[in-house]
């Protein structure tokens, strides 16, 4: 008799994907309200680069989420964190200049720093090695998604009261969403709504060399491994596409663009539908390389390595004449970094055991939010005297360099 699998798994990484829509839509609300709030609050270039500056150092803290997460487990441990970020973005609404935000942010990114950790060590333990760049892709999307409701919120906030209105709507919505997590979730060993056959199918196809270790994870040990560096720096390199996507696009429109608020509600959540396909179109470039006997971690760098080689075009952003082409290479260029960020960031649980994954995601994740923190706090410190121009050039070429390293560093396992 054949027993039927369930598809229980699918659920669970569907909840998960409302953390993450809510996780971005929560910091991306100040980069949209950007222009706005800059100018009701006086701030300048040079103080936003500080704001945004401060989210990266909490979310620098990785880290430190991973070991909690993997210490506690996912439904204690990641209920307190999203309704830490939630309650923070809610008190964004009562806070003035540039030195209130940048204190908020600083708090905001340590607690958001959970997630990527959080959905590796779930990826890791609820799916097969074969179904774990579909379910990475998946979850990642409600990053994007996160981005792209975020312009018309900002916009219907800013009509019905105030753009404080939507720092208090993102906010609640990630604490009704806590409150689901935790009446819902619980680890694949214990959970009651998953079955025997499922179980069995979820641990037959996972890498025995995974399994969970007694000993507690250890950082300093994990730093040693060549493969975590070999995950983390091209992240340092890649994430400050995202940090100029989230942050600093409405403000390059509004102020180069010539766009107002309504335009920028319009177009700017473009370029994260585009990130959104990236998500998918990642781990079906692997799925496709790994029906051609490819190795999965090499399939992984191919691509990456196929992302890296789209991101160039944002190179010609600052210098496309027409502000809609100048749209068209962000969304090219929110579909690569996607299409390479989901791969990189899935080697996480390919690479470690399942008790130190959300440990090594976290430590990567941190390299990554050192990237943005230093391009934004270059670009606030620049922009008056250069433009943009310089910096998307060198968003088009970093990832190239992350493609040679991630091939140099990572060793496919024996």
């Amino acid at each position: 008799m054949i027993r039927t699998i369930g598809r229980f798994r699918w659920t669970i990484i569907s909840l998960f994907v409302g953390a993450m829509v809510i996780n971005y839509l929560a910091r991306s609300v100040l980069g949209v309200a950007a222009p706005v709030i800059l100018t009701e609050q006086a701030i300048s270039n040079v103080e936003y680069g500080w704001i945004t500056g401060a989210f990266q150092l909490g979310v620098m803290l990785q880290p430190a989420a991973g070991y909690f997460l993997d210490s506690v487990g996912l439904r204690v441990g990641f209920t307190i964190c999203v309704a830490i970020w939630s309650l923070v973005t809610m008190a964004h609404a009562l806070v003035n200049g540039w030195f209130g935000f940048a204190a908020l942010r600083a708090l905001l990114g340590l607690a958001e720093g959970s997630a990527q950790p959080a959905g590796q060590k779930l990826v890791a333990e609820w799916f097969p090695s074969k179904e774990r760049g579909a379910a990475g892709g998946i979850y990642n999307i409600g990053a994007s998604f996160g981005a792209v409701f975020a312009p018309p919120l900002v916009a219907w906030a800013v009509m019905m009261h105030s753009w404080r209105l939507a720092f208090v709507i993102a906010g609640g919505i990630g604490l009704v969403w806590a409150l689901l997590w935790y009446l819902h979730y619980d680890s694949p060993s214990r959970h009651r709504r998953l079955g025997s056959a499922e179980r069995d199918y979820i641990l037959s196809g996972q890498e025995a060399r995974l399994a969970a270790r007694k000993e507690r994870p250890s950082i300093l040990a994990l730093a040693r491994r060549r493969d975590l560096w070999g995950i983390a720096l091209p992240r340092m390199l890649a994430d400050p596409v995202w940090g100029m996507l989230s942050f600093w696009m409405p403000l390059y429109l509004a102020r180069v663009r010539g766009f107002d608020l309504a335009q920028i509600a319009m177009f700017a959540w473009l370029p994260f539908l585009a990130a959104d396909l990236g998500c998918m179109f990642g781990p079906a470039v692997v799925a496709f390389l790994q029906r051609r006997n490819v190795d999965l971690i090499d399939a992984r760098r191919w691509a990456f390595t196929l992302g890296a080689a789209m991101m160039t075009g944002m190179a010609f952003v600052g210098l496309a004449t027409n502000p809609y082409a100048a749209i068209a290479l962000l969304c090219l260029g929110g579909f690569a970094h996607q299409t390479l960020s989901v791969t990189v960031i899935t080697m996480a649980s390919d690479l470690f055991a399942k008790n130190e994954v959300a440990t090594a995601a976290g430590m990567a994740g941190m390299a990554g939010n050192l990237g943005v923190l230093i391009f934004s706090l270059l670009l606030g410190q620049m922009v008056d005297n250069v433009g943009y121009e310089p910096f998307f050039i060198l968003l088009g070429i970093l990832d190239l360099i992350g493609a040679v390293l991630l091939w140099t560093l990572v060793r496919k396992p024996a």
